[in-house]
């Protein structure tokens, strides 16, 4: 079923797994169940942004690098087949000709359209989780998933679906689950470590206060938006991003159906991520205005030449008629 990836694979000694410019728990577990899994290979792996610190209860994060490989025989890029998030990349013509002229392949769950200019295989489904789809690649091809493999999987599956919260869980994903626990991976030390890594100091859970006092209101209270400044971002950030901090903080708030977490760079850079209620799975449309995309019940974006106050402004314009349409 997945025989394309077997065939991307087998001639290449040296391959680059490459991340998007915003790492999460499900980027980096696809990253490391497939360096886990290629075991036969030479594996490097690349992010183009350094990895948070909340995100180091990953044994292995240390080995995750910006110095890009331009030696890799091939690469593969996961969890994300928008333009908009390689825009680190792409920005760096080196790089860019580099993608441009070897084998790539992509690999992602997202209902995004895949936009990408330069030439590559994909293999793209719609999952819960990048991780569950690398999973059923390397089950379906008879590939070895030893424990390390699995339990990367598992973080990554794990991170993606809020617990197996979320409303993208299928019965698959728990029968997943169930196989990756025989291999030997233990849900309960897994949820230990990270939980170890996501505990805050007197410092962030004093600016987390703050943060809630800035949330923004609007459409009867159906939209709950904040904003992240850069001096916020410059200080904070790399010992706990904001968007975790603030977003479940919004969405569980009585009456919210759509939270944004606004970030603005002073390059112009505006990013948002993007939370919604069970009752409104409008997340990836909303994000599809600013050309992102994600999932109906998280999704993120980047944009560049606005501002916080016009983004809420198109917010507020926008999503009335897409929980309209939602119902």
């Amino acid at each position: 079923m997945y025989k394309g990836f077997t065939d991307f694979i087998k001639d290449k000694n040296k391959i680059c797994i490459i991340q998007a410019e915003n790492p999460d728990g499900d980027s980096l577990g696809s990253a490391f169940a497939l360096d886990y899994i290629l075991s036969d290979k030479e594996v490097s792996l690349y992010c183009p942004v350094d990895i948070p610190k909340y995100l180091h209860y990953f044994a292995d994060w240390s080995r995750i690098t910006n110095e890009f490989d331009y030696r890799a025989d091939g690469y593969i890029i996961v969890d994300t087949a928008a333009e908009v998030l390689l825009s680190k990349l792409l920005d760096d013509s080196a790089i860019k000709n580099r993608l441009y002229s070897a084998p790539v392949l992509v690999i992602d769950h997202h209902e995004t359209e895949d936009d990408l200019n330069f030439e590559h295989e994909r293999i793209i489904e719609i999952r819960p989780a990048c991780t569950e789809l690398i999973y059923e690649i390397a089950a379906s091809e008879k590939l070895n998933i030893n424990i390390d493999a699995a339990e990367a999987i598992f973080q990554g599956i794990l991170s993606d679906t809020l617990g197996f919260t979320s409303a993208s869980v299928t019965a698959r994903t728990f029968e997943i689950a169930s196989e990756l626990t025989r291999i030997g991976a233990n849900v309960s030390d897994l949820e230990e470590r990270r939980r170890e890594f996501m505990k805050k100091s007197q410092r962030i859970l004093d600016y987390k206060a703050d943060l809630i006092k800035r949330i923004d209101y609007s459409l009867d209270g159906e939209l709950a938006t904040v904003h992240i400044p850069w001096d916020d971002i410059r200080e904070f950030s790399d010992e706990y991003n904001p968007n975790v901090l603030i977003l479940e903080e919004l969405r569980l708030v009585e009456g919210v159906k759509v939270a944004v977490a606004v970030k603005t760079y002073p390059d112009g850079k505006v990013t948002g991520k993007i939370r919604c209620s069970t009752n409104a799975g409008i997340a990836d449309k909303v994000a599809g205005y600013f050309g992102g995309g994600g999932h109906p019940f998280a999704a993120g974006f980047r944009t560049y030449d606005t501002n916080y106050e016009e983004v809420v402004r198109d917010l507020v314009n926008i999503v009335p008629e897409l929980l309209k349409e939602a119902k």
